[in-house]
């Protein structure tokens, strides 16, 4: 079963990559993407959409940094407390050499 699934993983994969491929062959013509002030980007279909999503990217990651923050800083304030609490079922452990 193990190896089924593994097996049907790989394939997923392959699919996803040939029809990303088959997408990149099929999209080489140049396109246009005009800016502010009459500026425009003239590139590759492909390159385009590569860019769009790249960029979509780094603002979903630069948008989920603040909680990622506030979720560590919980973190280590909940291992601190926990940390320093003395569990009354276990003995002390010896101070000294």
């Amino acid at each position: 079963m193990k190896q089924f699934l593994k097996l049907l993983q790989w394939t997923l994969n392959a699919a996803v990559f040939f029809t990303l491929f088959a997408f990149a062959l099929n999209n080489q013509h140049e396109a246009k993407v005009y800016f502010f002030f009459g500026t425009q980007w003239r590139s590759p279909m492909v390159l385009i959409v590569l860019t769009a999503f790249a960029l979509g990217l780094v603002v979903g990651v630069l948008g989920m940094v603040p909680r990622w923050w506030r979720q560590k800083q919980a973190a280590k304030t909940v291992q601190a407390n926990t940390g320093s609490a003395t569990n009354p079922d276990l003995p002390e452990a010896p101070h000294g050499t």
